[in-house]
């Protein structure tokens, strides 16, 4: 079953991932994001039982523009698993962004109590082990960032094809605040290097001159946070740092970027250093589920984030696990067109019950 959106911008394909591939025209996508299957079999779910096989990341591939970007989220226990798979399919392994959040809940086995129990009685040998367990707190999820090969240079291939580079100057952090972004000026036109150009610093990555430097925000880092104390207090120079209203209000809620809202109302109002400097985004909170029951929901302003990183306005987002339909929301939030596909009937219901609340079916 096929769904489009009355003005053929949105495509929602109810179907297997790879079967539904297969119909789509060559290099017709500009880019893909997604959230597939971590392969944990989590809540028991059987579509988790694995990771994608590489015949569905070859699909994709296909499908792509030269240079099209895949961005895929990914457990931690099998990210490798992941990665190799898209490598394996043909894709070039470009870099890897982590999600970082303080939310995370550890499923470690108390080893200790594990052997009384095993025992039926309290015994010196758990004493001995007392304190030891089997896993650690979850509290990131890495996203494999990669890309179709293409032949000649990334110029040509952008001018021919419209992919192949990441959208920089829109997904800079915002400064937070004058004295953040003066600072972080400031140590880029260090006077103990002479007066040369700046190359690679924290702000660009072409060259400018120490005297008139200038920047509309922070150089995006592979690492997003969710803005929480546990995971801002990892960051150096964060005592002074006070969370502000997070969370509240629609649309971009809780993010911290230059498309995020108003820094100065959400976010951190720290200065210089600390998380401040990177992307943040807070988990999706209930209003965000749209009452879908589906589990591993992701924010919006994470997925607009994601998107508009990698496909121009304008451009076609595919997501062959598109769950409840979060990648097709950010897609057509970002103005780019989009393809999603999903086997489970109850989640492509929830797809069109998302985009019918948000105005955009």
């Amino acid at each position: 079953m096929t769904l489009y959106h009355r003005d053929k911008s949105t495509e929602i394909h109810n179907g297997d991932c790879l079967q539904v591939l297969r119909t789509l025209p060559d290099s017709s996508v500009d880019a893909c994001v997604t959230d597939p299957p971590y392969g944990l079999a989590f809540m028991g779910k059987k579509w988790d039982y694995d990771v994608p096989s590489s015949e569905v990341w070859q699909e994709c591939l296909r499908v792509l523009k030269p240079g099209g970007h895949l961005l895929a989220f990914a457990g931690t226990r099998t990210q490798h698993r992941m990665a190799v798979k898209i490598e394996d399919a043909g894709f070039e392994i470009r870099d890897m962004i982590a999600w970082v959040y303080g939310s995370g809940f550890p499923k470690s086995l108390d080893v200790s109590k594990a052997i009384d129990k095993a025992a039926g009685e309290e015994t010196e040998a758990a004493k001995q082990w007392a304190g030891w367990g089997t896993a650690l707190k979850p509290a990131l999820e890495p996203i494999t960032v990669a890309r179709k090969p293409f032949t000649g240079t990334v110029a040509e291939n952008v001018l021919q094809h419209g992919t192949g580079a990441l959208n920089v100057d829109g997904c800079r952090v915002a400064f937070a605040g004058d004295a953040d972004e003066q600072e972080s000026k400031a140590k880029n036109q260090h006077a103990a290097f002479g007066s040369g150009p700046v190359k690679r610093n924290v702000c660009s990555d072409h060259d400018a001159p120490r005297a008139n430097y200038s920047a509309p925000g922070r150089f995006p880092a592979n690492l997003i946070h969710d803005g929480s104390e546990e995971v801002v207090g990892l960051f150096p120079e964060t005592a002074p740092a006070k969370m502000s209203d997070r969370g509240k209000g629609k649309g971009d809620t809780g993010t911290y970027g230059v498309y995020g809202g108003d820094p100065g109302v959400r976010g951190h109002d720290d200065a210089g250093g600390s998380a401040a400097r990177f992307f943040y985004c807070a988990k999706a909170d209930p209003s965000e589920r749209r009452n879908s029951k589906h589990p591993t929901i992701k924010p919006v302003a994470l997925m607009r984030y994601l998107v508009r990183l990698v496909c121009p306005a304008g451009g076609v987002v595919l997501d062959p696990f598109a769950g409840s339909g979060t990648t097709i929301e950010a897609a057509r939030l970002e103005h780019c067109r989009a393809i999603g596909i999903e086997r489970e009937a109850e989640y492509c219901a929830d797809i069109l019950e998302r985009l019918r609340q948000g105005v955009l079916f």
